[in-house]
C-alpha cells in the first residue's frame, strides 16, 4: 500500500491522543522521546511540550517518573473517545430536524463564535438559511440531547436549540442536500479499503513502521469519525457507516496492542 502523505503531527495532539487511547496509559520522558524520534519531531520539541502540558493538567507525573492523563486531559480523551459508542445514540429518523438559532448571538466575540461553528460542525449541523443550523432529528432526547452535546462543546447558551416539522417543499430539498457535498459514503468506502490494505501488511513490517503507520491510518480515521454527522437512511447509507465504523474499532485495537509492544520496548 502506498504510505498516506501527511504533515508532521503536532507533539501536543500526538501525545495526549496515545496517552488518551485507552485507559491508564503511562508513558516516560524516553519513552516520549522515542515517539516524537518516528515523526521527525526533536528530543527538545517533546520535553518542552511535556512540561507544558503537565502545566495545563493535561498530563501529570506519577510514580517513577511516568506520565498518565490529568483531569483536563482525561477529559480531552473522552471527547476524542466517544466515536466508539456513537451509533448507541442513535434513534429512528421520523423527517424532522434539530434547529440551532443563533441570531441572539453578538458578531464581535469571535472566539466564542469560533467555538459555536467548532461545536455545530462537531455534532454534524449545517447552515441552511442565515443563522439557522439543522440536522435530522435522530440523536437519542432529540433536541435536548443534541443542545446537551453543543453546550458540552461550548456552543453559548444563548443559542436557541429546538425540533422543527413540517418545512415547506423548497425548504425541505434544500435540508436534505446539505450533507451530499461531503460525500460520506465516499469517504467510507475509500476509508475501509484504506484499512483493509493496512491490515494485510502490518504485522509483517518492522516495529518502528508498523507504529507509525498504525498511527497515521488511525488517526486519519478518527478524524473523519469524530466529524461524521451520523446521518440516517435515505441520507446516507447506514449500512455502509456501520461496516466502516467496526472495520475503524478493529483497527484501533489493533494499533494499541502495537504502541504497547512499541512503548514497552527498552
Amino acid at each position: 500500500m502506498q504510505q498516506a502523505i501527511v504533515k508532521k503531527p503536532v507533539a501536543r495532539k500526538l501525545l495526549l491522543k496515545l496517552l488518551g487511547s485507552r485507559e491508564n496509559i503511562q508513558m516516560n520522558a524516553a519513552s516520549a522521546v522515542r515517539v516524537g524520534a518516528l515523526f521527525g519531531i526533536s528530543e527538545n520539541n517533546i520535553r518542552v511540550t511535556l512540561t507544558r502540558l503537565q502545566s495545563m493538567q493535561l498530563i501529570t507525573l506519577v510514580e517513577r517518573g511516568y506520565y498518565a492523563l490529568g483531569e483536563n486531559g482525561k477529559q480531552f480523551a473522552k471527547e476524542i473517545s466517544q466515536w466508539r459508542n456513537a451509533e448507541d445514540s442513535l434513534m429512528s429518523w421520523g423527517n424532522d430536524w434539530v434547529v440551532a438559532q443563533t441570531n441572539t448571538l453578538p458578531k464581535s466575540d469571535k472566539k466564542q463564535q469560533r467555538t459555536n461553528e467548532r461545536a455545530l460542525k462537531l455534532v454534524g449541523m449545517r447552515k441552511l438559511v442565515s443563522d439557522m443550523y439543522i440536522r435530522p432529528n435522530n440523536i437519542l432526547d432529540g433536541a435536548k440531547g443534541v443542545r446537551g452535546k453543543l453546550q458540552t462543546l461550548g456552543l453559548s447558551k444563548k443559542v436557541m436549540v429546538f425540533s422543527a416539522t413540517d418545512f415547506e417543499d423548497k425548504m425541505h430539498n434544500k435540508a436534505m442536500e446539505l450533507w451530499r457535498q461531503d460525500d460520506l459514503e465516499g469517504l467510507y468506502r475509500n476509508g475501509c479499503e484504506e484499512i483493509e490494505q493496512s491490515l494485510k501488511h502490518l504485522h509483517s513490517l518492522p516495529l518502528e513502521e508498523a507504529t507509525k503507520e498504525s498511527y497515521v491510518v488511525g488517526d486519519s480515521a478518527l478524524y473523519r469519525l469524530v466529524f461524521d454527522p451520523l446521518l440516517p437512511s435515505p441520507l446516507v447509507d447506514v449500512a455502509l457507516r456501520k461496516r466502516y465504523r467496526d472495520l475503524v474499532k478493529h483497527y484501533d485495537d489493533v494499533g494499541a496492542e502495537i504502541w504497547h509492544r512499541f512503548l514497552s520496548k527498552n
